[in-house]
């Protein structure tokens, strides 16, 4: 309090502000305006000036998603029987044996593709469990720690949980919208699309290799191909050999039938499809062994927050026996004291 020329008084009032918990229930008080707070009882985050999502492009974007299912599944239709037409004669051409062993390996990857596609595109990405919350007396201390509240769904979302505008609900430990499959990547279908990668891939490599096995038998043989190699003595020589090779099959291709054409393509295509799974799937395994998820490791960017890097993260996440589990922290120590 402070005097003035006039003889009255000056004070200086700090206002309080009351705000409620959404987690517990109970009355806040803050000492100034705060829009983002932490309860101290159940440890919820409440936020007085939400961003609500955009909801007037939710069909469009589902709209989305479905071409591009489709366009995935038509791919995936036109390299099997694209493959079979234009492959498969030509290795039943060799021997039945191989033909029909090249036709088992075939139908697995096409089936184990397509059926992980299927289960990965129309399973639940991961709903959050159910948890009560708003009731002081039957919310804990520290029961909500760390959680929000979404207000677009109306319920409680942990740390971990995400709410995806797409699919326009909560996704328990979100890793990312995948376009391409129509659905979120979470806790209830990670497994199956890594599967669906790991699959892709082998099927990929396999068509590429099919095709090219079949193109150098459809192509028509060059001329002066031993000339080529007879002269092949040196580095140089080779490399000149491999070059007129090269080149006496790209003017044998203008007589390519349409056969030569789709496994030109499916060659093409294949491994272009593979080198981009490839990539996918070592980021993915990669999140999974730092223990994060994509969009754990965006939010994490710029922070001192660092998971645990370990191979245990890697089989926990595909359940396997804690047994092996126990042998990765000597090795670990193992590799630590080699680069100190």
């Amino acid at each position: 309090m402070e005097e003035s020329s006039q003889g009255s008084f000056v004070t200086t009032i700090n206002e309080d502000y009351e705000s409620v918990c959404w987690g517990c229930g109970l009355n806040l008080v803050l000492p100034s305006y705060a829009p983002v707070f932490k309860c101290g009882w159940c440890g919820a985050i409440t936020n007085q000036n939400p961003v609500r999502p955009e909801t007037r492009s939710f069909g469009l974007r589902r709209i989305r998603d479905r071409c591009f299912v489709a366009i995935l599944a038509v791919f995936m239709l036109f390299v099997i029987c694209g493959g079979i037409w234009a492959a498969y004669p030509v290795v039943f051409s060799i021997s039945l044996a191989c033909g029909i062993f090249h036709s088992v390996i075939a139908v697995s990857l096409a089936i184990s593709t397509l059926s992980t596609f299927m289960v990965v595109s129309f399973k639940c990405a991961g709903k959050p469990v159910d948890i009560l919350y708003g009731t002081h007396p039957g919310v804990g201390n520290g029961a909500l720690n760390n959680y929000t509240f979404c207000h677009t769904c109306s319920k409680p979302k942990s740390p971990r949980t995400h709410h995806c505008r797409t699919c326009g609900m909560c996704v328990l430990d979100m890793d990312h919208h995948c376009p391409f499959i129509g659905n979120c990547v979470g806790a209830g279908n990670h497994k199956n699309f890594i599967a669906f990668l790991i699959s892709a891939i082998i099927s990929t490599s396999y068509a590429s290799a099919m095709c090219v096995y079949s193109l150098i038998h459809i192509l028509p043989p060059l001329e002066n191909g031993a000339a080529y190699a007879s002269h092949a003595n040196n580095s140089v020589s080779i490399l000149r050999g491999v070059k007129n090779i090269m080149l006496a099959y790209i003017s044998n291709a203008i007589f390519i039938s349409l056969r030569g054409l789709v496994l030109l393509y499916l060659f093409v295509a294949s491994v272009s499809v593979a080198i981009g799974l490839g990539v996918l799937l070592w980021q993915q395994l990669s999140y999974i062994y730092e223990g994060k998820t994509y969009l754990s490791h965006l939010s994490s960017q710029g922070s001192e927050e660092d998971g645990e890097k370990s191979c245990g993260n890697l089989l926990t996440f595909f359940g396997c026996p804690h047994s092996i589990e126990r042998h990765l922290p000597t090795i670990r120590n193992l590799r630590k004291r080699h680069k100190t």
